[in-house]
């Protein structure tokens, strides 16, 4: 088995490609501004032919991939979901991403499946089985996969461990790697009562391949705010102080705008990675001039 960060995207900005961004991408107009690479959800691509194969297959040509499965429901008592795991084998054959992820959640059990993803608890019981659910991923798809932390809601009151030691413990035990999205930080933090910046100091930089930032939707109450990652506006400004956090940490990594309600116009959405950009950018130039002063 490879080490999980041996197939590697540019630690650039990329963006959750959307079909009506499709042209955009492919567009030769100059000065067009350009994704340094690009990733979809693998269950919209299981048919096997027509327009949307199309269109990847052209997309595929020009930018490295990544497959972001929202369906494996690897935390499932019952273990993890066998077709979509056959379909997601099937198109690394196809299309050879450079990542594939899933979510540290399940979301059906034996008789039924959920649009959500949803939580699972954080004792040794619950880790034994999703780091073998992951192998048997790892080893059907003879690479290693990334989990994305979740977004949580609430929290069980059995749990045994915090996340971030739950998630090391995780990719050591599986030999995975780790998405690391900054905005389910912030609402996961708001929402369970967690230290942000704790939180982000806590993440080893060795095993993240790859980063999510998104917007969420925010409610006011008596109790307090309650976070709901909806993915549908700009990145908030507390995301980007924890990204830019971790980054002058960790070093450049490759780094999503994802975007998936209230789907944004093209210049929109690359005005955002532009200030992933941005970010990336200082952080080399500061390991420069630290290069040349010493």
């Amino acid at each position: 088995m490879k080490t999980p960060m041996s197939h590697s995207l540019p630690p650039s900005g990329g963006i959750g490609l959307k079909s009506v961004h499709y042209n955009d991408v492919l567009s030769e107009e100059v000065g067009s501004k350009k994704p340094g690479w690009v990733e979809v959800h693998p269950q919209n691509y299981f048919g096997d032919g027509g327009p949307l194969h199309r269109w990847l297959t052209a997309i595929a040509e020009d930018y490295p991939l990544s497959f972001h499965s929202v369906g494996l429901s690897l935390g499932s008592a019952e273990g993890l979901n066998q077709y979509d795991l056959d379909k997601i084998a099937d198109l690394c054959d196809r299309y050879e991403p450079a990542m594939v992820s899933d979510h540290l959640s399940w979301s059906g059990n034996a008789h039924d499946r959920y649009p959500d993803l949803l939580p699972i608890p954080y004792t040794q019981e619950a880790l034994d089985h999703f780091a073998a659910q992951i192998g048997k991923v790892q080893d059907r798809l003879k690479r290693p996969m990334l989990i994305e932390n979740p977004s949580r809601y609430l929290s069980y009151r059995d749990d045994e461990m915090s996340e971030t030691d739950f998630i090391s413990a995780l990719c050591k035990q599986a030999g995975c790697g780790l998405l690391f999205d900054i905005n389910n930080v912030e609402v996961t933090a708001t929402n369970v009562g967690l230290d942000m910046e704790a939180y982000i100091d806590a993440i080893d930089p060795d095993i993240v391949g790859e980063m999510h930032l998104a917007g969420h939707a925010r409610e006011d109450h008596e109790s307090g705010p309650l976070l709901i990652d909806d993915h549908g506006s700009i990145v908030s400004d507390m995301t980007w102080r924890l990204y830019e956090r971790f980054i002058t940490r960790a070093g450049p990594k490759p780094t999503l705008i994802e975007w998936d309600t209230d789907i944004p116009a093209y210049d929109v959405l690359m005005a955002e990675v532009s200030k992933v950009e941005t970010v990336l950018g200082s952080h080399v130039l500061d390991e420069s001039q630290h290069a040349l002063a010493s």
